[in-house]
């Protein structure tokens, strides 16, 4: 684990609050590696650094932490960009300052909106990705034409990509109001420019939206841009993607942008698909 500020150490174990245990530093009260400290930018790396308050040792619980994000359009998944572009990493700021272990499972592409984890648990990261657990991940696509019942069997059948054929997917259209409920979740109008670009401007994307078909792919495998690669080969390109489930969590009424800790519920649950 990388290395910390003692007074996020000390709060992360549970003797205080920040604000407290820069008191508890600034008091003389807290040893790191057998000598007193009392400067604020002191810095320790659990595991390796001796932390003790008041003569007591004192050390980081050992547990793991999972959240899901709410990713919106135009961010990378990425920790670091060299590009500059907004990164997924920077939503998850005040959870990577408490959990600075955090990496996110998989990725969206920029474009896509959607549930993304983070997690601490390289094995459950791991296995949530791992071809042969076939975790089923829901996406709601609006897509240019009239997507019609020949297109949704190919894509049940699975669909040949230049990298081989799909597993058989779940495919189904949105009617009334659950199409009404995907375009508020897909947030049609609120995708990035690029995305706007490649259908002509705002108003060729508006005018695509209105005419275009929505529809929810069930996916039981993770390869790079596989929606969108199927539903192009189907002759229908999206115009914007949201991944609404991942297993059994679904993000809900969680907001554009924000995150939440996943219960231990939760957590067992992806644990089982993982395993």
């Amino acid at each position: 684990m990388s290395s910390m500020r003692l007074q996020k150490f000390l709060a992360r174990a549970g003797v205080a609050s920040r604000r407290h245990a820069e008191t508890m530093i600034a008091e003389g009260r807290v040893a790191v590696n057998g000598a007193i400290v009392t400067e604020m930018g002191t810095t320790v790396e659990p595991g390796r650094d001796e932390v003790a308050v008041d003569g007591e040792p004192v050390a980081l619980p050992d547990e793991t932490a999972t959240f899901m994000l709410h990713k919106p359009a135009g961010y990378v998944t990425t920790m670091s960009d060299p590009q500059g572009r907004p990164t997924a990493a920077d939503l998850m700021e005040a959870e990577r300052a408490a959990y600075p272990g955090l990496f996110p499972v998989g990725r969206l592409d920029a474009d896509t909106t959607g549930l993304l984890l983070f997690t601490t648990d390289g094995a459950l990261g791991h296995g949530l990705l791992h071809p042969r657990r076939h975790v089923e991940k829901t996406y709601l696509a609006l897509v240019e034409g009239a997507l019609n019942e020949y297109d949704l069997a190919r894509l049940r059948e699975g669909v040949p990509l230049d990298d081989g054929p799909t597993l058989p997917a779940g495919a189904r259209l949105l009617r009334g109001a659950e199409a009404k409920e995907a375009r508020r979740l897909i947030g049609t109008g609120e995708g990035a420019s690029g995305q706007a670009a490649r259908h002509g401007g705002k108003r060729g994307r508006r005018a695509l939206e209105a005419s275009g078909t929505l529809v929810e792919v069930v996916l039981r495998e993770g390869r790079k841009r596989q929606v969108r690669r199927m539903l192009e080969a189907v002759g229908h390109p999206v115009i914007a993607l949201h991944r609404q489930s991942f297993g059994p969590l679904d993000l809900g009424d969680l907001p554009r942008g924000a995150a939440r800790r996943l219960t231990s519920e939760e957590v067992a649950a992806l644990k089982a698909l993982a395993s």
